[in-house]
C-alpha cells in the first residue's frame, strides 16, 4: 500500500511540474467565457430576477439542496409568488408551504426548515435575517454552504459557498486537496484570493455541470487544462 501511495504522489508531482502555475484571475476569466452559453447557477439567476434579499437567497438555497437548478428556479418562483418575506411565509400553514415546494426533494423537510427560518426571523430579528454566518448556520437545516452563498450573493460579504461542483473541480485541479466540501471550503479560505470568494461558486457550478463534469470531463475543450493536474481523471472527452 505504501509503495502504491508513493507512486501516485510522485505521478502527481510530475504532472504538476508539467502544468502552468495557477493563475486564478486568468482561469476565472477563461471560465467566464466558456460558461456564457449555459444557464446561470440558480441563486445567481434568482438574484438577477430581483429575488435578492438575504431571506430569499437563503430560502432558495435550502430549496436547491439535492435538487437540480432546472427545478430549483421554478419552485422558488412559485414560493416567492405566494410569500417573499419571513412574515408572509410565517402566515402560511406547513401544508401550504409544503405544497408550494412540490417538485423539490424532501418538500416536507424543507417546509419545516423554511418555516423555522421565517419564524425565527420574525420572533428574534424583527423580520430581517442577520448578515452573520454563525447565526445563520445556527438555524436548523442551514449549513455553511447555504449560509455563505446567501451572504455572498445578497449581502456582498466575502464568503465561499462550496457545493459539489466547487469541491470536485478545485480538487481535480490540484489547487486544494480535501476530502469533503466543508474541508475544501476551509482550504480555499486559506489559499483563494478574497476577491474571488463569491465568484467561485457562480463560475464553477455551471463549469462543473457542463464542462468539468463528474464523469468523462471535457478535458479536450477545457479552457484551463494547462493548469489542471487532472487528479483522479481516468477517462475524459
Amino acid at each position: 500500500m505504501h509503495a502504491t501511495h508513493g507512486i501516485i504522489v510522485e505521478a502527481l508531482r510530475q504532472n504538476e511540474w508539467m502544468k502552468t502555475p495557477f493563475d486564478i484571475p486568468e482561469m476565472f476569466r477563461r471560465i467566464e467565457a466558456a460558461i456564457a452559453p449555459f444557464p446561470k447557477a440558480a441563486l445567481f439567476d434568482l438574484y438577477e430576477r430581483g429575488y435578492n434579499t438575504l431571506f430569499e437567497q437563503l430560502v432558495a438555497c435550502v430549496i436547491s439542496i439535492r435538487t437540480l437548478d432546472e427545478t430549483t428556479i421554478p419552485v422558488s418562483l412559485r414560493l416567492f409568488g405566494a410569500a417573499r418575506t419571513p412574515q408572509q411565509v410565517s402566515s402560511l400553514s406547513l401544508q401550504q408551504l409544503e405544497a408550494l415546494l412540490y417538485g423539490s426533494t424532501f418538500p416536507g423537510q424543507k417546509a419545516a426548515t423554511i418555516m423555522g427560518i421565517a419564524q425565527k426571523a420574525v420572533a428574534d430579528w424583527d423580520g430581517e435575517l442577520p448578515a452573520d454566518a454563525e447565526q445563520l448556520i445556527s438555524l436548523k437545516g442551514v449549513g455553511p454552504k447555504c449560509a455563505h452563498l446567501a451572504l455572498g450573493i445578497a449581502s456582498g460579504q466575502m464568503a465561499i459557498g462550496v457545493d459539489i461542483h466547487v469541491h470536485r473541480v478545485t480538487n481535480r485541479w490540484g489547487y486544494v486537496q480535501a476530502p469533503t466540501p466543508e474541508k475544501t471550503m476551509k482550504a480555499l479560505e486559506e489559499r483563494l484570493p478574497q476577491s474571488e470568494w463569491v465568484a467561485i461558486n457562480r463560475l464553477l457550478m455551471p463549469f462543473g455541470k457542463h464542462i468539468c463534469t463528474g464523469k468523462l470531463p471535457k478535458c479536450s475543450s477545457c479552457p484551463v487544462l494547462e493548469y489542471c493536474m487532472q487528479v483522479g481523471v481516468e477517462k475524459h472527452r
